[in-house]
C-alpha cells in the first residue's frame, strides 16, 4: 500500500486588511493552495462525479469519511486494494474525517463513554466499539494524506457543563490519538486536532490551549454548523482561529456555503468542506455570481441563456438554463452530474479568486463586491 512520506504547510501571504491568509499544503499526493474548498466524497465518491470530472474542475483535495468506509467496504478491502487512493483511482490529496460527526448525527444508535463509542451500524444493525486508537488505526490503514483525531461533536444547544464535559473528553481523546499516531510511526500522515467548546468562549479557549500544548501538524474547528445561528458560528470561529498557531493549517469543519466560506477566510481559516454545494445541486439549487438559482422554476423552461454568463465551467459554456431545467424535470441522471459539476466549480473558483485577492491585499474589497451581487 502507498504510504505517505511528507507533509508541510507554507504560509505564503496574508491580507493587510484582515486575518485572511494564502498558503500551500504540501501533501504526499500533491500540493494544494489555500484557502481551499474540499468536495465531500463521504463513501470514496463525490456523488454524481467521476475522478476525471473532479480533475477537470481543479479539485486537489477531497474529503472521505472513515466511519462509513470502515462499515463498507471495510478497511480490509481498502488495504487489499493498496489504500484508498488506489481503491478510488485518485492520485491527489485525501482527508478522512474520523467519524466524530457521525457519533453526533446518529446519536440514537450510539453510546458515548470516556473510553470510546459503542454504536450500531445503520447498514445492518451490527454493533461496534470505536476508540480513539481504533479510529486512528482505521485512518492509517486507509492511507489518507490528512487524518483527524476522534472527537465528540457537541450537540446544540448545550449547557456550559455538558459542553465542558464533551470538550474535555475530546481533548483526552486527542492525546490518545496522537500517542497511537506516533506509536504507529504514521507521522507522514498529518494528524489534525479538533477544537470543541460549543458556543462558549472560555471552553473554546481551553480546548485550543490543550490542543496547542499537545502539538499537532494542523488544527480543526469542530462543533459548528450543528444548528446554531450564523452569528454564533462566526463567534466560535473568531474565538478559536486567532488562538491557533499562525504557521499551521486551520480547518473549519462542515462549513461551505459561498458566503460562509468568505466569512471564514476573512477570519483566518484555510480549509473548508461541506456537502451543501453538492446536495443543493442534486435538488436543483445552483450557485451563480448573482445568487442562488432554482432551476425548477417555471421561468427557466424557455430560458436559452447560460446558467451563469460569468462562469467558465463546462456546464455554463455548453448548456442552457432551459436544457438544465428539462433534465431536472425529466429526472435525468445527467442533471445530477451537470448541476454538481457547476456548483463545485463555482466553489473551487471562488477559492482561487479569494487566494488571488489575499495576495493582492484586496480581500475585503473582493468579498464585498462578491456578496453585494450574490446576496442582492
Amino acid at each position: 500500500m502507498d504510504r505517505p512520506h511528507a507533509f508541510s504547510f507554507d504560509l505564503e501571504s496574508s491580507d493587510a486588511g484582515c486575518a485572511a491568509r494564502a498558503g500551500r499544503l504540501r501533501l504526499p499526493h500533491g500540493n494544494v493552495d489555500t484557502p481551499v474548498f474540499m468536495p465531500v466524497g463521504t463513501q470514496a465518491c463525490v456523488k454524481a462525479l467521476s475522478r476525471d470530472d473532479l480533475y477537470g474542475i481543479g479539485a486537489g483535495l477531497i474529503l472521505c469519511n472513515a466511519y462509513h468506509l470502515y462499515l463498507r467496504p471495510g478497511v480490509d478491502v481498502i488495504a487489499q486494494a493498496g489504500g484508498l487512493h488506489r481503491f478510488m483511482g485518485w492520485d491527489r490529496g485525501l482527508l478522512t474525517d474520523s467519524g466524530g460527526f457521525q457519533v453526533f448525527s446518529l446519536a440514537e444508535l450510539n453510546k458515548v463513554t470516556d473510553e470510546g463509542v459503542t454504536f450500531q451500524s445503520h447498514l445492518d444493525g451490527s454493533r461496534h466499539f470505536l476508540t480513539p486508537e481504533a479510529a486512528t488505526d482505521v485512518q492509517i490503514a486507509i492511507g489518507a494524506d490528512l487524518i483527524m483525531c476522534f472527537d465528540e461533536c457537541t450537540s446544540y444547544p448545550a449547557t456550559h457543563a455538558a459542553a465542558a464535559q464533551s470538550m474535555r473528553r475530546t481533548l483526552a481523546w486527542a492525546a490518545r490519538c496522537k500517542a497511537r499516531w506516533i506509536e504507529r510511526e504514521a507521522t507522514g500522515q498529518a494528524l489534525f486536532g479538533i477544537a470543541q467548546g460549543s458556543t462558549f468562549e472560555d471552553l473554546r479557549a481551553e480546548s485550543v490551549a490543550g490542543l496547542v500544548d499537545a502539538g499537532f501538524p494542523g488544527y480543526a474547528i469542530g462543533g459548528v454548523s450543528v444548528g446554531e445561528s450564523k452569528e454564533e458560528m462566526l463567534a466560535s470561529v473568531e474565538w478559536t482561529a486567532p488562538r491557533l498557531p499562525w504557521d499551521k493549517p486551520r480547518y473549519l469543519m462542515g462549513v461551505g456555503s459561498p458566503e460562509d466560506f468568505l466569512e471564514g477566510v476573512q477570519r483566518g481559516v484555510d480549509m473548508f468542506d461541506c456537502v451543501m454545494p453538492t446536495r443543493n445541486a442534486r435538488n436543483g439549487c445552483l450557485f451563480t455570481s448573482e445568487g442562488r438559482l432554482n432551476i425548477k422554476n417555471q421561468r427557466f423552461v424557455t430560458d436559452f441563456g447560460p446558467l451563469d454568463p460569468a462562469c467558465g465551467c463546462p456546464v455554463c459554456r455548453g448548456y442552457t438554463r432551459a436544457y438544465l431545467s428539462h433534465l431536472y424535470r425529466s429526472s435525468e441522471i445527467l442533471s445530477l452530474r451537470l448541476n454538481t459539476l457547476h456548483n463545485l466549480f463555482f466553489m473551487l473558483q471562488l477559492a482561487v479568486n479569494a487566494r488571488q485577492a489575499i495576495r493582492d491585499d484586496r480581500f475585503l474589497d473582493f468579498k464585498r463586491t462578491f456578496l453585494d451581487r450574490y446576496l442582492a
